[in-house]
């Protein structure tokens, strides 16, 4: 047993957590809300649990992928649950913020407490949740160890697991095969996630799908976006989700491309990347939106912040989508988006709330992280892979470039969102057989 030895490390790290969330919290300052409930300590009371109140079901949800997709899934319980009461936890400041849409009277959200004995075991002392539902990949040693002890079913819902993370999970095998086998049971979203947790020891009863074909888009932000986009008259191109060092692969080739003079021919108005389409840029992380349209403007393009629109969109070369929850309204706005996380070897970003816009996807080479989603939504139509940054942009053109390829492609993406829907009540039925019988 070698869980000692981790546990000594993380006690010794805590001083270093909170000097690293003092850090973060001036660029975020929602990592300097309620400190304390990482080390578990909690002024709230418990979710109620009174003979006249539903279960509490404790949903994790680390950050804001996973708080999306967890909607789908609440939904699902309460209508499962009826009364239930709700124990939310996060790891990001992003996540929280998205997670507060789901609560309700009764409801509880707190930070998930960091992996020590002490602060695991305050945790599940104060709330007593009736069951855990992870969400995709956090699995904690010290916490699945503690709800095993205490009879609490920790289940590993919408589970997913990369070859790499499996390769990095192996090299630790000896912390990472008692926690993953100490879940009570994992349902994962496909077969080839099933058979790398199978690998680490976990009891995989079931493959269910992705809770986040299940997630239903704003629909007034959908509309709010289609209507300025109408309005504008002109293409445009949305990098979804860009991650670090993929922001300047695109501006220095469109800086490159840049024409010194107007294009004489159709055909060069459609390849020419300057030609009148207008860029959208949607960092994956808020931390970095000062940043990014730094970047912008240092790469001589004028910019407009979505944050300063009131009536609309505001003339500028690049505009830059720098707020939270409202991807929906930015995919509406946009006739076809580059696939953040995919241009560099960071496994690709969440191409599925894209696909329930209704909005074709260009990606890079590098989708690991959602191998299956991509692989769909490329067999479907939806989705187009390439080799670089050209690539994509040239793609990107000639789909804006041909009315009926780009309908086609949008009808696409919106059948293959419908095609997959149901991971969610699928899950919430199997918790209830689990809890209920």
């Amino acid at each position: 047993m070698m869980r000692w030895l981790y546990s000594l490390v993380l006690w010794v790290a805590q001083p270093l957590l909170r000097s690293k969330l003092r850090r973060r919290a001036v660029a975020e300052p929602g990592y300097g809300e309620a400190v304390e409930e990482r080390f578990g300590n909690y002024t709230q009371a418990r979710a109620d649990t009174g003979s006249a109140a539903g279960p509490c079901i404790w949903v994790h949800a680390v950050s804001l992928g996973e708080a999306r997709a967890a909607s789908a899934l609440v939904s699902q319980l309460r209508s499962a649950f009826p009364g239930m009461r709700l124990l939310l936890t996060h790891g990001t400041a992003t996540g929280r913020a998205q997670g507060k849409a789901l609560l309700q009277s009764g409801d509880v959200q707190v930070w998930q407490p960091w992996d020590t004995p002490r602060a695991v075991a305050r945790f599940l002392q104060h709330f007593q949740p009736r069951v855990g539902l992870l969400v995709e990949t956090e699995v904690w040693p010290n916490m699945v160890a503690a709800c095993a002890k205490l009879g609490i079913p920790l289940c590993l819902v919408n589970a997913r697991l990369s070859d790499k993370s499996l390769r990095q999970a192996q090299r630790l095998s000896w912390l990472s095969r008692p926690a993953y086998a100490g879940l009570r049971v994992v349902w994962a979203q496909t077969e080839e996630d099933a058979a790398r947790l199978r690998a680490l020891g976990a009891t995989v009863q079931g493959v269910m799908g992705n809770f986040k074909f299940d997630v239903t888009p704003d629909a007034t932000q959908l509309q709010t976006g289609a209507a300025w986009r109408e309005k504008l008259g002109r293409p445009v191109v949305m990098f979804a989700s860009s991650r670090e060092g993929e922001e300047r692969l695109l501006l220095d080739f469109l800086k490159q491309k840049r024409p010194l003079a107007p294009v004489d021919t159709a055909q060069a108005a459609i390849e020419n990347v300057a030609n009148p389409v207008q860029w959208l840029i949607v960092p994956r992380h808020p931390q970095r939106f000062d940043e990014v349209a730094r970047l912008c403007i240092e790469a001589g393009f004028s910019v407009s912040r979505r944050s300063q629109w009131t009536d609309g969109p505001q003339h500028a070369d690049i505009w830059i989508g720098d707020t939270l929850g409202e991807m929906a309204l930015y995919f509406g706005l946009s006739h076809v988006a580059l696939l953040g996380g995919s241009f560099a070897p960071l496994g690709g970003q969440n191409l599925i709330e894209a696909a329930a816009c209704g909005c074709p996807v260009v990606m890079g080479p590098h989708t690991f992280n959602f191998a299956q989603a991509a692989e769909l939504a490329q067999a479907a139509g939806a989705a187009f892979e390439v080799a670089d940054m050209a690539q994509a942009v040239a793609r990107a053109r000639r789909l804006v470039a041909s009315p009926s390829e780009l309908a086609q492609a949008a009808h696409a993406a919106l059948a293959l969102s419908q095609a997959h829907r149901g991971a969610a009540e699928r899950t919430a039925r199997a918790v209830k057989t689990l809890l209920l019988g």
